[in-house]
């Protein structure tokens, strides 16, 4: 793609906001002022490899699998202190985790929306009960395979992962609203 489109680009899911769920949450919530209606800031996605204590290449497969999901480079997180009853010694990588923002926040919340989640055998909905009080929505997977980028081969064991969406919604039923509205898939009641 030439330079002067990858500034022109804006994300399907962006301009899915701010042409109709922006306005229809401003005409339902009432709200004055645009800045007021909820929007995501950002999305975190966390990958924890306990594993990785005795097997140190492991954790560079998960890397590079989350890197690809997300396309982004993950940070590899490390044991903050020993711990003997789990064999964990200071400074041994245990996980890694992305911070996505602005528009691969957008692209990777599009292809999680459309193209992994409907791939969960048996999904009947995420539980809209996983709120934490401050608009903030975290949800688990159990595999890593649901995602098309992910070459199904080159898989030697599955990984879980989990998923926190951060908004500016100041309750939980406005978060669920925005959520909503983008068309995430809630188990309905």
């Amino acid at each position: 793609m030439p330079e002067s489109n990858l500034k022109n680009y804006i994300p399907r899911l962006l301009q899915v906001y701010r042409e109709q769920v922006m306005p229809a949450l401003k005409k339902k919530r009432n709200y004055t002022n645009i800045l007021a209606v909820p929007r995501l800031v950002k999305i975190v996605v966390n990958m924890g490899v306990g594993e990785a204590t005795s097997d140190s290449k492991l954790i560079e497969s998960v890397s590079e699998q989350l890197g690809t999901i997300t396309g982004q480079r993950p940070k590899i997180c490390r044991a903050r202190k020993a711990i003997s009853n789990f064999k964990l010694r200071q400074g041994v990588a245990v996980g890694c985790c992305v911070t996505l923002r602005k528009a691969m926040m957008y692209d990777f919340f599009d292809r999680l929306i459309s193209a992994a989640i409907p791939r969960i055998r048996d999904f009947r909905g995420f539980s809209p009960n996983s709120f934490d009080r401050s608009g903030n929505y975290n949800f688990g997977l159990v595999e890593q395979g649901i995602f098309p980028e992910i070459n199904l081969d080159k898989i030697t064991r599955t990984q879980g992962m989990n998923i926190s969406i951060h908004t500016t919604a100041d309750s939980d039923q406005e978060a669920r609203e925005l959520l909503d509205a983008f068309g995430f898939p809630f188990r309905r009641r």
